[in-house]
């Protein structure tokens, strides 16, 4: 008796995946619920478990192949004997990523409307991505792929000059994973859609650091939890964003939609690229369920265990560039978010204080806006309010 091994749901808005790597090769015994490969979508990777014990038959899909969700992988043979995968599997595992945007569902018609669309701005069904009902093309649409290609740079601009033999001997040349594509093309997105400025400031982390020196030990025993700096921006941030509410909003068309909650977005730096996991209602939470969602959310970010589902919805988002050295840079917008919060290395200094110079623990602040709703003075604002907040960590305790 042999069983299908098939690609498992993906996520929300996931259509299809590319076989990263396979665990196990044809022949070999696999246990019930054992890895046998792994599948990376455009954010998270997904392993696919076996879900029978027995001996591992033809991979259908090989590494480096796109499959769209339910597309068959394998085969396995139940007890021990040789599975074999039917001989128009290679076609099934194919179809159910191809349907969607291809010709190839012949029962699916897009309406009227959408094929003069289409034909009147020259572009074909593959160019187009279905959101209607069974992945039929609407009007909507079609002006979407017209509006995303107005704003793709041309493809000559990223031809390669010319490479000496000599030079070309020496290269590598890897082949970008789904999340660094997706990386790329959102930021780029990001650049050519929003208006976006950068203001600056510093902030004196004497109280923050005084504060956590003396606290910590108490915070972890009784908590189970590091107290860090993150959760001190994080309330500092909910604090500013409640004053200036148009830094935790997003532009819908013509409207402003402006969120009442505060889902904070956590830049996190993995060894296969940036990840961005959302902690849900941070302005509700405690300085240790705040230090507590990090570190947890940060090791599923470092393992690939995020799903797509916690790296949706944020509204607001901070970078920590400091932890890798950054003493200043300019954070790009996560859209489509209009506010993302840079932080930086934190680096002795000669102030004026009163009047006389001392050394303090500074840290740079940045913060990138989208102008478009977000005037200058509404962004110096919200930073000013974390400056203040961090500088007099008594104002968090208060609201004020």
């Amino acid at each position: 008796m042999t069983t299908e091994v098939r690609v498992p749901t993906l996520g929300e808005s996931v259509t299809e995946a590319t076989v990263a790597t396979w665990f196990k090769q044809p022949g070999e015994a696999v246990a019930v619920d054992e890895m046998i490969c792994e599948l990376e979508t455009d954010k998270v990777t997904v392993e696919v478990p076996a879900p029978v014990a027995g001996t591992l038959g033809e991979i259908v899909a090989a590494e480096g192949d796109t499959v769209g969700v339910d597309a068959l992988l394998a085969m396995i043979a139940e007890g021990g004997e040789a599975a074999a995968a039917p001989a128009a599997a290679p076609a099934a595992a194919a179809a159910p990523a191809a349907a969607p945007a291809g010709n190839g569902a012949t029962d699916i018609k897009d309406g009227p409307a959408a094929e003069k669309a289409m034909a009147e701005a020259g572009l074909n069904r593959d160019q187009v991505s279905g959101t209607g009902r069974d992945g039929r093309v609407q009007k909507t649409d079609v002006a979407a792929a017209v509006a995303a290609a107005a704003a793709t740079p041309a493809p000559a601009a990223s031809v390669r000059a010319p490479v000496p033999a000599d030079d070309a001997a020496r290269e590598e040349r890897v082949k970008m994973t789904r999340l660094r594509q997706t990386i790329a093309k959102r930021l780029k997105d990001s650049q050519n859609t929003a208006a976006m400025l950068t203001t600056y400031n510093e902030v004196d982390m004497t109280e923050v650091m005084a504060l956590r020196k003396e606290y910590k030990d108490l915070f972890e025993k009784k908590h189970g939890a590091r107290l860090g700096f993150m959760s001190f921006f994080t309330k500092a941030c909910c604090l500013a964003l409640k004053e200036v509410p148009e830094v935790n909003a997003e532009i819908d068309g013509t409207d402003i939609v402006y969120k009442k909650f505060v889902h904070m977005g956590i830049a996190a730096g993995t060894p296969t690229g940036l990840v961005v996991p959302v902690i849900r209602d941070a302005d509700q939470m405690s300085f240790s369920e705040i230090e507590k969602a990090i570190a947890e959310k940060g090791k599923r970010a470092r393992d690939g265990k995020l799903s797509m589902a916690e790296m949706q919805g944020g509204t607001f988002t901070i970078s920590n560039g400091g932890v890798y050295g950054s003493l200043m840079s300019s954070p790009i917008l996560n859209p489509p978010q209009s506010g993302i919060l840079g932080m930086h290395k934190i680096q002795d200094r000669a102030m004026v204080i009163n009047g006389e110079i001392k050394i303090r623990p500074m840290m740079y602040l940045a913060l990138s806006y989208d102008h478009r709703i977000v005037d200058g003075k509404g962004a110096v604002t919200f930073l000013v309010r974390v400056k203040e907040a961090l500088e007099d960590p008594r104002r968090l305790l208060m609201d004020l």
